[in-house]
């Protein structure tokens, strides 16, 4: 019996990445229009590389959702795209040029790209691997088949100092907001590797405590003589302005202090699309870490509401995948793709609200920024292709079984 996946697409998925990504592409444009005509620019030149990476993701989404998914569970490609990416973090710091104190780009003529945001899904992929070749065991004996009885990784292809590698890499830009994606995002993909929850909320309460003891020594200690650490310098003025931005409003702690301006302005209904006064000048970064506030502003709370109602349809959507899919890696690269994405949204929105200090995570799909957005389409296509070979799966299930009662 043979089914075409092309009649399993998953529209659910599908049809919010587009409204999302058109709509994307819109603020994009509305965030960096006057920006650019004020330097001389065309109006239409980031809106322009964002639209081509959009272009280039659909292909890939195309070419990605009809592969066989037994290609993800390859070791060996594994361990050598985890080669690359490191030869590219390198690359990155030593010859990247950086952008307000952080390095992590490259530049190939007029593409430039972002070896950190190829972080998230790579990891995704390593764990939900590694974790799914040992469900029998984790049934059995719990968290100890993944700590293998040590507290301290003791091997080199442990899980755990992988992930020490992979994530203490960002430290050389520095990147905080993409470590603490990936920090969390390995929380969730450890969560649901089959261990029982009661480890997860005891992970994250020691994660919650240890994160609040750091900002209280912080506090304590002092942003000036934390800054003077040269990893953290450029960290430490995050910090200050979580503080109190107020405290100086001409320095670090500008754009928190803007970013409210902007959601006050925009009310209930907002000043309408393009109307927004913060983004002329006044709050730097406003079409990529604080692009959701300019959307309060022209959207108002209710559009921005709605926006993000889409948002987490999707979101649920995705793991509602990981749930229903019986395969074990399947399920766990599903649900990392969507927890990846709610993270995303959370210490965004907890950024620019002042809940928890600005880390520079992008908005998925509005922020400016085409690397994010093809890592985005690359995970929603990873995703549609598990949702279509699980229904294939069933349905061949469902014909043998009937076969067989029918003989």
């Amino acid at each position: 019996m043979k089914i075409s996946k092309r009649h399993l697409l998953n529209y659910s998925i599908l049809i919010p990445y587009f409204l999302l990504s058109i709509l994307g592409l819109i603020v994009v444009y509305s965030t960096t229009s006057a920006t650019l005509i004020e330097e001389g620019k065309s109006a239409f030149q980031l809106v322009r590389n964002q639209g081509i990476f959009w272009v280039a993701s659909l292909v890939l989404i195309a070419l990605i959702y009809k592969l066989k998914l037994g290609f993800l569970r390859n070791g060996r490609l594994i361990f050598i795209v985890m080669i690359v990416e490191m030869v590219l973090l390198a690359l990155a710091r030593l010859v990247g040029t950086p952008v307000n104190g952080a390095y992590g780009w490259i530049s190939v003529g007029p593409v430039t790209i972002q070896p950190a945001e190829y972080l998230k899904i790579i990891i995704i992929w390593y764990l939900a691997h590694r974790f799914s070749k040992q469900q029998d065991e984790i049934a059995v004996y719990d968290f100890q088949v993944l700590t293998q009885n040590q507290w301290l990784p003791r091997a080199f292809n442990d899980w755990r100092f992988v992930l020490l590698v992979l994530i203490g890499s960002l430290g050389i830009f520095p990147d905080l907001g993409n470590a603490t994606i990936l920090v969390l995002v390995a929380l969730i993909m450890y969560t649901v590797s089959g261990i029982a929850y009661r480890w997860f909320s005891t992970i994250l309460a020691l994660l919650a405590g240890s994160s609040m003891l750091a900002l209280s020594v912080i506090r304590l200690v002092g942003v000036e003589k934390f800054s003077k650490i040269p990893v953290f310098g450029y960290v430490a003025k995050r910090f200050s302005a979580f503080f109190n931005p107020f405290n100086d409003l001409a320095g670090a702690g500008h754009q928190l202090a803007n970013s409210y301006y902007a959601m006050v302005n925009g009310g209930w209904f907002g000043l309408g699309l393009g109307n927004s006064i913060e983004k002329r000048g006044y709050l730097p970064e406003a079409h990529t870490d604080f692009v959701f506030s300019i959307v309060i502003e022209e959207f108002g709370f209710v559009g921005a509401s709605m926006i993000l109602a889409l948002l987490f349809f999707l979101i649920l959507r995705i793991i509602l995948v990981g749930i229903r899919a019986k395969d074990p890696f399947n399920s766990m690269v599903a649900i990392g793709v969507g927890g990846m994405i709610l993270v995303q949204v959370f210490v965004n929105i907890g950024g620019i609200s002042g809940l928890i200090p600005s880390t520079g995570v992008t908005f998925p799909f509005l922020s400016q920024g085409g690397n994010s957005l093809l890592v985005l389409s690359v995970a929603i296509a990873l995703v549609l292709n598990i949702d279509a070979s699980e229904k294939r799966a069933k349905l061949i299930r469902e014909y043998e079984s009937q076969t067989v009662e029918g003989l």
